[in-house]
């Protein structure tokens, strides 16, 4: 029987938080012992992919989830949420870094290079292992938060070793805090990133392989159509969208909407992966002031004016 993605991706999570936990531990200690700032940073960087591991396999239990009348969604944002506070605390670890390597460059520490260079060779290994395993299932925007920072991670660890080279030929300390300077600057600019695009899921933006005025026009070309309005198109994970709109059509028995409704789910589907759509028709007849334009809450309780088709379709 072949595993199915998700107990494959939480098999891949939890050996990546059994290796990253050992190495943690390595690089703390013998930061401490090597007096590097860069291998501290190191093993700061490998807390926050520690985290970043342990929320996305919270959130890969959780996605698997099936909906209940509570949760009607399922547990999709869990996986958005989880790479939010991910990214979050890691601007927070690179601002210290930052804050504690301009203190090195100004009161230089002397660094034990050797140690620094075998315990990042070993990091390489690592990190690459698990960014190569993550890298298979790298489309869900929380398993990719995971490999950024593993990827990051294997670049990172590199130039520890370049550095603990460069220590060793020249003897200049100050490399030990500009790499820390370098490192925290990329988990900056990869968390930067994620917290944009999870912010407009959790803020219901339209996401942002989508372009709305795109999607409004495959909707207006299917036949029957008159006029689009209330179009609203969100994100509920990082790859499944929805989509509410009203669709105005002539005054037809409701036998023969059923053409432009499949119509337009076919459109939806098939150009812009959209497969959880809401699609209210109103008929040309229908006055504004008869509750055509009643907010969506109100729709929602069943507010619909007597001309209106309600229609459901979501699968």
């Amino acid at each position: 029987m072949v595993a199915s993605p998700n107990r494959t991706m939480q098999r891949v999570l939890k050996f990546s938080m059994v290796l990253t936990s050992a190495y943690v531990v390595a690089t703390f200690i013998f930061g401490l012992r090597a007096h590097s700032l860069a291998l501290i940073s190191e093993a700061g960087h490998n807390v926050s992919d520690l985290l970043a591991i342990l929320l996305s396999f919270v959130a890969v239990y959780f996605q698997a989830r099936p909906a209940t009348a509570e949760k009607t969604f399922g547990y999709q944002r869990a996986g958005v949420l989880a790479a939010f506070v991910n990214a979050v605390t890691l601007v927070v670890l690179s601002v210290w870094i930052g804050v504690e390597a301009l203190h090195r460059l100004a009161d230089p520490v002397s660094v034990h290079p050797k140690q620094m260079m075998i315990v990042a060779a070993a990091g390489v290994v690592m990190n690459g292992t698990i960014a190569t395993l993550l890298w298979k299932s790298s489309g869900d925007v929380n398993i990719r938060g995971v490999f950024l920072h593993m990827l990051g991670d294997t670049l990172s660890t590199a130039a520890v070793i370049a550095g603990g080279l460069g220590i060793l030929w020249t003897g200049m300390m100050w490399i030990d805090p500009v790499l820390s300077l370098l490192i925290a600057a990329m988990i900056l600019w990869s968390s930067v990133g994620i917290i944009r695009e999870t912010l407009n899921i959790l803020l219901e933006g339209t996401p942002r392989t989508l372009k709305l005025g795109q999607v409004l026009e495959a909707m207006q070309e299917v036949e029957g159509v008159l006029d689009v309005h209330d179009l609203h198109v969100w994100s509920l994970g990082s790859s499944s969208h929805a989509l509410a709109s009203h669709v105005t059509i002539a005054d037809m028995p409701m036998s023969d909407c059923g053409a432009i409704l499949n119509g337009i789910n076919c459109a939806l589907r098939d150009r812009f992966h959209i497969t959880h759509t809401t699609i209210q028709f109103e008929t040309t007849g229908c006055e504004t002031t008869h509750g055509c334009s009643a907010p969506p809450e109100l729709e929602a309780a069943g507010a619909h004016g007597h001309h209106h088709h309600g229609h459901n379709h979501s699968h």
